[in-house]
């Protein structure tokens, strides 16, 4: 069965949107190399509508500058999930509109391997709350940001969650990937 592995910034005051605007002094050797092994090591991508979207701007413009990660990006098979997108043109991309537990647990039974999500958003709270998430890999970064509304953070009302701690990769610079696991359910 495949695994959803989730990826993201997240500062230390819980700001997870914008990471472009306070992460990228802290991207270097170390984040690059993790990055590529996550990426090399998924065979599809996962997102939500804003995501993709985002994504599906950014990337295919970027393979000469990323070289094989924006390579890898673009030609990863992607589902998306929207009840808005309509047409999806950045790659192999499958729209999920309906049933996305169902759904999304029907393509975690085909095969091996791991579906990469970045960032943290409706459509992560959806994939724990119906247990569909195996790992969220948390990107904290040693800053405080100071901004942000209610949607800018990790966590929003009515939403929560266990997880127990899989593994730590510390960075010179200050930042520490912790890895978390769905918590087994109280006995």
């Amino acid at each position: 069965m495949r695994k959803i592995v989730n990826s993201t910034y997240v500062s230390l005051d819980g700001v997870i949107e914008n990471p472009h605007l306070w992460t990228t002094p802290y991207f270097g050797e170390e984040a690059a190399a993790y990055a590529s092994e996550l990426l090399f090591g998924s065979d599809a991508l996962i997102a939500g509508r804003l995501t993709y979207e985002g994504f599906a701007e950014a990337w295919p413009s970027m393979e000469e500058q990323t070289g094989e990660f924006g390579v890898r990006m673009n030609n990863l098979p992607k589902y998306v999930v929207s009840t808005t997108l309509e047409k999806a043109e950045w790659g192999e991309t499958t729209i999920i509109s309906e049933d996305v537990p169902e759904t999304v647990a029907r393509i975690k039974e085909e095969g091996e391997g791991t579906i990469l999500q970045y960032g943290f958003g409706q459509l992560s709270r959806t994939l724990v709350e119906h247990g569909l998430l195996d790992e969220l890999r948390l990107w904290i970064h040693p800053v405080i940001v100071g901004t942000g509304k209610a949607e800018d953070l990790l966590t929003c009302d009515g939403f929560g969650a266990s997880f127990e701690l899989a593994d730590t990769t510390t960075f010179s610079n200050g930042v520490i990937i912790a890895t978390y696991r769905p918590a087994a359910p109280a006995a």
